[in-house]
């Protein structure tokens, strides 16, 4: 199914001017826009929706309780080794963007939105995307090796996310296998891999990457786990810098995996690692598993210390990863 939007441009003028942390009457802002002060209540309205924490005061007018960086294509394009991106307002989602082009793309081809109408994580799950919140990026990469040599890459991009965190300051990220960046135990990002292609052929790979820069905490229901922002680590995120960076850095860090495969990835996914070592459990569509975390192997499974002191590897899928509670 594919998501449309008719006309968003009075919506994208408000957020504009509400993005600088003042406050707007409902007159001012109809008086600017040419609509009526009902007409601004409205689209204030579907903003919310959006996810913006937008306050209205009575008499007063509205106000972003929460202030948003808005994406700067000047900047990020001068901070940019290749300037092959496509920056939008609003899409479906950034991975769908690209698997409608998939056929005229180049490794490397990116696009970036503010806001994803239907934004989809892991296992089809919907990945709530507000507007301005946070990053979404997806970048499309091919391999003339064929789909088996797609193995680790989920893991490869998490390491590549997570050094990039690193070089600016947040010193605390770690990655989770399968596909997820984690902070203070908590998930601040996550991956989602697609690919096109069958045995023999060449792999087209469309990369989805979200992470959390500074989402309004009172869309709690819509997250399915205990997630936190990047801003918690004390450390101000310019977004349109740490998007250039992560999209340099994942160039870069794909083509060394295209020439030398998983292998050159491991020792530092084990650095990262944020369960090695640690008791957890695995849940399968039907039981769970539990044991001790002993990091992944060369397929990049995981390997699971079990009660009988017998290690056992698991592939990607159905699984997830939680760290088992004390009683």
């Amino acid at each position: 199914m594919r998501y449309f939007v008719i006309d968003c441009s009075i919506k994208l003028k408000l957020i504009t001017f509400l993005s600088d942390g003042n406050m707007y009457s409902g007159e001012k802002l109809g008086r600017i826009l040419g609509i009526s002060r009902a007409a601004v209540n409205k689209h204030i309205s579907q903003l919310k929706e959006w996810g913006l924490n937008i306050h209205s005061m009575p008499s007063q007018g509205y106000i972003l309780l929460t202030p948003i960086q808005l994406l700067d294509s000047v900047m990020i394009l001068s901070k940019l080794n290749n300037p092959s991106i496509s920056i939008i307002n609003i899409v479906d989602s950034t991975n769908q963007y690209l698997l409608e082009r998939i056929d005229i793309l180049q490794s490397g081809d990116t696009c970036i939105a503010e806001y994803q109408q239907a934004g989809r994580g892991r296992r089809g799950r919907q990945w709530f995307s507000p507007f301005g919140a946070n990053l979404y990026l997806s970048m499309y990469w091919r391999l003339d090796q064929g789909p088996e040599s797609v193995v680790g890459l989920s893991l490869v991009v998490s390491v590549i996310l997570a050094e990039v965190l690193w070089k600016i300051g947040i010193t605390d990220i770690r990655v989770k296998w399968p596909n997820d960046i984690y902070l203070y135990d908590r998930k601040v990002g996550g991956i989602l891999v697609e690919l096109i292609g069958a045995t023999g052929d060449t792999a087209k790979i469309v990369i989805g990457i979200g992470i959390n820069i500074s989402m309004y905490t009172s869309n709690n229901l819509l997250i399915n786990q205990n997630w936190i922002n990047l801003d918690a680590a004390g450390i101000q995120i310019n977004r349109n810098e740490l998007a250039a960076q992560l999209i340099n850095h994942l160039r870069y860090s794909l083509y060394q995996f295209e020439q030398q495969g998983f292998n050159a990835f491991i020792k530092r996914w084990l650095k990262l690692d944020n369960f090695i070592n640690r008791p957890v459990k695995l849940l399968l569509a039907n039981q769970e598993v539990y044991g001790i975390s002993r990091g992944i192997d060369r397929q990049g499974r995981l390997l699971l210390e079990q009660a009988n002191g017998k290690i056992k590897s698991w592939v990607s899928g159905d699984i997830s990863l939680r760290i088992q509670q004390k009683d």
